[in-house]
């Protein structure tokens, strides 16, 4: 009897051991969170009695930045009743040239545009991407260059340089200027589109070109009046000089074919009356009514201030003929070489 109820007693225990036991399992399995972590190429499947996502990654020892993406919030709570799906994608560098700087990117971005977003680097719609397209995968240490373009409209004002108008003055001293007018620039605007590329000019087309002003010449005069100072002293203008052969006439018989008591005796052929300063001429050379000035050269005096108011038959080209009233001077002169002054009136 007492064999039998020992033997009742452990099968009881016994009973209350396994019933304890199937207990204790069916709470763990209900404890426990199924998880798969997908992290690049890597899938971890797990049961854990872990309660949150930070957690379940520390247990399979997936480390987690801030820069990478993970699908739910660290600090979420594992789902009992349904499999915890975390997807994870780790951040890579990625290295940017831009307004003259290289940025390092840690970006898990799928492209090459949102991982520029996401690291703050906006771009024109006249930047240009060079090394890769917006629309490219982010692969890791992948290198881009940003080139900043803008295209502008410049104005340049051009000087336009004035001309200088040389004008004869023949009331002017030879040689001599006089600014009659000053001459001023023009301006010249010209418009042109520009482009730069990160600050340096690439590009330049004419668009407008115009003129603001003209340019005012410079007027100067410039003198052509000739001067000389005789040997007395005195400051002659002329307008050219002659080099010529002089000879030399009284009103006498022997030099003019007429008598004291011939009506026209000592009268010239202009009608004026031969004195001192009336020379003979021919008209061709110099025109009857010119006012000179005789240097002869050599040792002899000049003749001085003259006007051509007389003609003779031997008097051609470059032969003149000087009046004097001492017939002896007359005798004596022969031909002497001469410059003749054409005096400005």
């Amino acid at each position: 009897m007492k064999r039998l109820i020992k033997s009742t007693e452990r099968i009881i225990a016994v009973g209350v051991l396994i019933i304890v036991t199937l207990a204790g399992l069916g709470l763990f399995e209900y404890l426990r969170r199924d998880v798969v972590i997908s992290c690049g190429t890597e899938r971890i499947v797990l049961k854990t009695m872990k309660n949150t996502v930070e957690e379940v990654l520390e247990e399979a020892g997936v480390e987690v930045v801030p820069d990478d993406y993970i699908s739910v919030p660290l600090d979420s709570i594992l789902h009992k009743t349904k499999i915890n799906d975390i997807q994870i994608k780790k951040a890579v560098p990625v290295y940017v040239e831009v307004d003259g700087q290289e940025i390092k990117l840690m970006s898990c971005k799928e492209t090459v545009k949102d991982a520029l977003a996401a690291g703050g680097i906006n771009l024109s719609p006249l930047d240009r991407l060079e090394y890769a397209d917006l629309d490219d995968i982010v692969v890791e240490n992948m290198k881009l260059k940003i080139v900043r373009v803008d295209v502008r409209e410049v104005n340049e004002e051009i000087p336009i340089p004035y001309q200088v108008v040389m004008r004869e003055n023949d009331k002017l001293e030879h040689g001599k200027e006089k600014v009659v007018r000053q001459g001023e620039e023009g301006v010249e605007q010209k418009t042109y589109k520009v482009v730069y590329e990160d600050g340096k000019e690439v590009k330049r087309e004419l668009l407008i070109q115009k003129i603001l002003s003209a340019p005012i010449d410079k007027i100067v005069e410039i003198g052509t009046m000739l001067t000389y100072k005789t040997a007395r002293g005195d400051t002659i203008r002329y307008s050219k000089v002659l080099n010529m052969r002089a000879t030399a006439y009284t009103s006498s018989f022997e030099d003019t074919g007429k008598n004291p008591d011939h009506p026209q005796f000592g009268i010239t052929y202009t009608g004026i009356k031969a004195k001192k300063g009336v020379i003979a001429v021919d008209p061709k050379v110099i025109p009857l009514g010119t006012k000179v000035y005789v240097e002869v050269a050599g040792s002899t005096p000049d003749y001085g201030y003259a006007v051509a108011a007389d003609i003779g038959g031997a008097i051609k080209g470059d032969l003149i003929d000087l009046y004097f009233e001492d017939v002896e001077t007359v005798r004596s002169w022969g031909i002497k070489r001469v410059k003749v002054y054409i005096l400005e009136e």
